[in-house]
């Protein structure tokens, strides 16, 4: 009986990737990139597939390093890994911003 071999890249759709080459993403050296954009804009399938390409502790040890993640992305995150929104640097750094004001 032969051992399966570990995956090069978790078994995700393009879904999230419709701006670069799927196939040409180095999913170890890139996992924020990944991570971030499956997030953002995977399917529910992709983000299992994920977690579990990743693990768990990384994948929460990783995205709370994130450039830019919506903020239901944000908010479902804090429910499903006990996160606070303020652990997130994206949105740490949102807060930061000063907004013009609308009128």
């Amino acid at each position: 009986m032969e051992t399966a071999l570990p995956l090069s890249r978790p078994p995700i759709s393009a879904t999230a990737f419709w701006d670069v080459d799927v196939n040409m993403i180095d999913f170890d050296k890139r996992s924020l990139f990944v991570m971030e954009k499956v997030a953002n804009y995977g399917t529910w399938d992709d983000f299992i597939q994920l977690v579990r390409f990743y693990g768990t502790e990384r994948f929460r040890r990783e995205i709370v390093k994130a450039a830019y993640l919506k903020k239901d992305v944000i908010n479902f995150l804090c429910v499903i890994y006990n996160l606070s929104p303020q652990d997130f640097i994206c949105y740490t750094r949102r807060q930061s911003q000063n907004l013009p004001w609308t009128y």
